[in-house]
């Protein structure tokens, strides 16, 4: 029988999902490797030339694309101000915890925060949104939750980047949603919104001779400044290809390889040690993560071959 055109062009696109998929987590997940080659250079001046230079790399394609008729201009009303400078300063505050974390020997612990995170959204919408969970995802949390208290003992103190990391990125995913703005141009948006500061504290580096950027005999170093725009925008993009192809639990597993990523680098590549304790704190994480990915799979079922949501209270 001849080929349903239809049905392979889904597939098509759901392939090309995947592929995209795999490849914006996999970027994600390496980022301890690129982040530690900048070392020489601080948290603060890192930030702000992500900040500088993913503002250019956006802003190139979206002038190319409206000056050729392609793409409407953005409309940035009042109501969207607020959100994309809670998003800006949510992004900001993360990018700026996790490099510092990377360059300082914590990338385990910064893994742990993308790892808690799904557990941190859940908790916000619960708080927030008065989501009404089902018993494996409170059974979940509170896994999530036993693990925080092992790995408190464990480093002798609260997973300070974790928790940080996981709040800011919940707290980001929570304002994004109320942006309807692409991928490109909302990042174009946050960072116009947090290039004044960026190009402020360049300055200040600069001046007080403490900037790595230009200094005379460390071109390489300046390069791979300049690369944090691509490095930043690329897998966005990509993410976002893939979220358009691919349903809502397949990238919700999915985003398990950036984490993995991370934490493997943090093991494998800069070989930091982890106590019988915290190797006990990350299972039951783990443990935590696959109980809401099963629930999420019985809700894919439940709905029918569509995501079913936990109940809001007040939702129309």
């Amino acid at each position: 029988m001849p080929e349903d055109p239809a049905r392979s062009s889904d597939d098509s696109g759901l392939r090309h999902g995947v592929i995209a998929g795999v490849a914006a987590y996999s970027i994600w997940g390496l980022f301890p490797l690129y982040f530690h080659r900048l070392d020489e250079a601080s948290a603060l001046e890192i930030l702000s030339h992500r900040v500088v230079w993913s503002l250019v790399v956006t802003a190139v394609p979206l002038f190319i694309s409206r000056r050729r008729g392609r793409r409407p201009p953005m409309q940035l009303t009042a109501r969207l101000v607020g959100p994309l400078a809670a998003a800006a300063a949510l992004i900001a505050l993360n990018w700026l915890v996790y490099v510092w974390a990377v360059n300082h020997g914590y990338v385990v612990e910064a893994a742990l925060g993308y790892f808690i995170n799904p557990l941190v959204t859940v908790g916000l919408g619960v708080v927030v949104l008065r989501e009404r969970l089902r018993r494996a995802q409170w059974i979940a949390v509170g896994f999530g939750a036993a693990a925080v208290a092992v790995l408190t003992h464990a480093y002798g103190r609260p997973p300070v980047i974790s928790l940080v990391l996981a709040m800011s990125f919940a707290g980001y995913g929570f304002f994004k949603k109320q942006i309807p703005l692409a991928a490109i141009e909302s990042l174009f948006a946050e960072t116009a919104i947090l290039a004044p500061v960026a190009i402020g504290t360049m300055a200040v580096l600069y001046a007080n001779g403490t900037a790595v950027f230009a200094r005379a005999g460390n071109a390489s170093m300046s390069a791979l400044l300049m690369t944090a725009g691509p490095v930043t925008a690329v897998p966005l993009v990509l993410f976002a290809r893939s979220a358009r192809r691919i349903p809502l639990t397949m990238l919700g597993l999915l985003q398990y390889l950036t984490p993995v990523g991370q934490f493997l680098c943090g093991v494998l590549v800069f070989h930091e040690r982890l106590s019988p304790q915290r190797w006990v704190g990350f299972a039951l994480v783990w443990v935590a993560l696959v109980l809401l990915g099963v629930d999420a799979f019985r809700g894919l079922s439940d709905a029918d071959g569509g995501y079913r949501s936990p109940r809001v209270r007040g939702a129309r």
